[in-house]
């Protein structure tokens, strides 16, 4: 054991002298005795440095030969979060020449695994947590900053969660996180208040930005210590816990003048209108679109009754497309639905979906029944990437034979005992099912992006902070860019103002919070940082857009106006340039 460690110390001494490791790497491959000998030592070099410093980014200094021996030799290139071993397919697989192919190919599937990831989210995540809060009979307020902040924060916070698995990939959930903050405080704002200048609500917006602000000079703390105890995390849990019960006793405040001022001059003739700054957590109107699709279905109801054959139900409730809108729709629409529908007549099998809004609370008897079998198959399937799908239990019976057995009777049963016309009394449990299988889905696919974009990261020799702040962030980012802009267009800029700040802070106290106490529970460690210079370029940038924030908008009498707007997009504009400078080495932080 003694030899052992000395003969490890002579390696890493050797491997400090850079120059040298830098001319062994490029002996050509044609010298043979010599040059055999020190390819193998240099990858021999590398792989020890590699080992000692839990990196795999060093795969691109070995020749192209030795690289898939060096994937399969080093364990932090072997990473099990995902279904697929991209390193493994990128060195090993395909060959060399065909790198270009293999980073076109895995930049089409990086473009649908954020399309399964929008759609699960806005299409079965959001509605089945709408259903639950309904169930529940929670308030807007508390629904919006907890279950629903959940469902249109889920891919930001299980792509966090997921990178936070593995030390070495912490820093692209902290660029993620940084780099959504900063695009949706600036570059979402900005456009905000480009389309609909508007005065903002004062209080809420001072509440919510220095929430954030606190969380992201918390965040700041850790990543300067480079590690985080559990009673840190813990308190970052604890900080949204208080967000979400002031922003309750708020609300509660807020209603209970408004009804003491409006009770107070009934007796007059005319009840004049009650304005305050807190008017946009509660006066805001829903777009929830539940009122407008009553109407709508309503309009193409039969005059006459008519009963569908379960049949006709099973076939109508898998079909995505709806003709009447598929002709009201542009080409690129129908370009992308086409894209889309495969994705989700495979979804729409597997995910049930409660809608609270419509007569029979979307009931399909055929299809519910049969998500009883295909939902938890799909959680077997998807929990922790299908690695209990094999599971045999007591070495002889599987476990997915288990399911699928116990899938048919509960299928059975509920098909026998419900008819095609009312749902039963027990139908609102299926949003919970629902709700199940779509965050295991959207976890399934934020690890594939996690994995994938690691790879990318070591073939093109770009820090996982980089992709994390720029094609994570973007990704997930760009639905609630165009969301909120359309908003903002149809009148309602105070709900698209609000939707920016109350979404990051929970993305990242949830982001940040839960996917450390995941690396302790799997480390029994406290949770480790490695950060960089451009790790403090997004703390400084976004620190720094919230002061000016902080500053500039009460200045301005809280009006979000077109100059506004302008200096948003130019500041996200300049924090690009530096911290691609700094990525490629132009700009250096000591």
């Amino acid at each position: 054991m003694m030899s052992r460690s000395v003969y490890l110390s002579l390696l890493l001494l050797v491997i400090s002298d850079h120059q040298q490791v830098t001319s062994l790497s490029h002996v050509p491959r044609n010298q043979r005795g010599v040059g055999s000998a020190v390819r193998a030592l240099n990858t021999t070099l590398t792989m020890m440095y590699q080992s000692n410093n839990d990196e795999c980014d060093l795969v691109m200094n070995v020749s192209a030969a030795d690289r898939c021996a060096f994937v399969k030799n080093t364990p932090d290139c072997n990473l099990e979060d995902g279904f697929l071993n991209y390193l493994n397919l990128a060195f090993c697989l395909l060959p060399p020449n065909l790198t270009p192919l293999t980073i076109t190919l895995c930049v089409i599937w990086l473009l649908f695994l954020f399309i399964i990831l929008g759609l699960t989210a806005s299409k079965f995540f959001c509605p089945n947590l709408s259903a639950i809060c309904t169930s529940l009979h929670l308030t807007h307020n508390v629904a919006g900053v907890t279950f629903l902040a959940l469902g249109n924060g889920a891919p930001d916070v299980f792509s966090a969660m997921a990178a936070f698995s593995h030390p070495h990939t912490a820093g692209l959930a902290v660029g993620a996180l940084f780099g959504a903050g900063i695009f949706v405080t600036t570059v979402v704002a900005g456009s905000v208040a480009l389309v609909k200048p508007f005065a903002v609500a004062s209080r809420p917006f001072l509440r919510d930005v220095i929430f954030y602000m606190v969380a992201v000079f918390w965040t700041f703390l850790m990543l300067y210590r480079g590690t985080s105890t559990l009673g840190e995390t813990l308190g970052y849990l604890g900080l949204y816990v208080v967000y979400v019960l002031i922003v309750i006793i708020s609300a509660f405040i807020y209603n209970r003048q408004k009804r003491l001022i409006n009770s107070s001059v009934q007796s007059t003739a005319q009840i004049p209108e009650f304005h305050s700054s807190d008017s946009s957590d509660d006066d805001v109107p829903c777009l929830n679109g539940g009122t407008v699709q009553q109407e709508y279905e309503s309009e193409y109801r039969p005059l006459l009754p008519y009963s569908e054959s379960t049949s006709q139900i099973l076939l109508s409730s898998m079909n995505p497309v709806d003709s009447r809108k598929w002709r009201r729709k542009t080409w690129s629409w129908r370009a992308l639905k086409i894209l889309k529908t495969p994705l989700e007549v495979v979804l729409l099998l597997c995910i049930p979906v409660v809608d609270p809004d419509k007569e029979d609370r979307n009931w399909r008897r055929p299809l519910n029944c049969l998500h009883l079998t295909t939902a938890p198959l799909a959680c077997l399937l998807t929990f922790q990437s299908g690695a209990y799908a094999d599971y045999l239990i007591q070495g002889q019976f599987p476990v997915w034979l288990l399911m699928l057995l116990l899938g048919f009777f509960l299928s059975a049963i509920a098909f026998c005992t419900t008819t095609n016309d009312s749902p039963p009394k027990y139908h609102s449990l299926f949003s919970l099912l629902g709700f199940l299988v779509s965050a295991l889905l959207i976890s399934a696919a934020a690890s594939e992006v996690v994995s994938l974009l690691h790879m990318l990261g070591v073939v093109l020799s770009l820090s996982n902070t980089v992709l994390g702040l720029t094609l994570l962030a973007w990704g997930n980012s760009i639905g609630d860019c165009f969301s909120d802009i359309t908003i903002a267009r149809q009148g309602y800029p105070r709900m698209a103002i609000s939707a920016c700040f109350g979404g990051i802070i929970f993305n990242m106290l949830l982001g940040v919070g839960l996917g450390g106490l995941m690396q302790m529970v799997e480390t029994h460690n406290d949770v480790q940082f490695e950060t960089d210079g451009l790790t403090w370029v997004l703390a400084a940038s976004l620190g720094l857009s919230l002061v000016l924030s902080f500053v500039i908008v009460p200045m301005s009498q809280f009006h979000l106006g077109r100059n506004y707007g302008i200096f948003l997009l130019v500041f996200y504009a300049i924090f690009l340039i530096i911290a691609l400078l700094t990525e490629f080495g132009k700009i250096h932080f000591v």
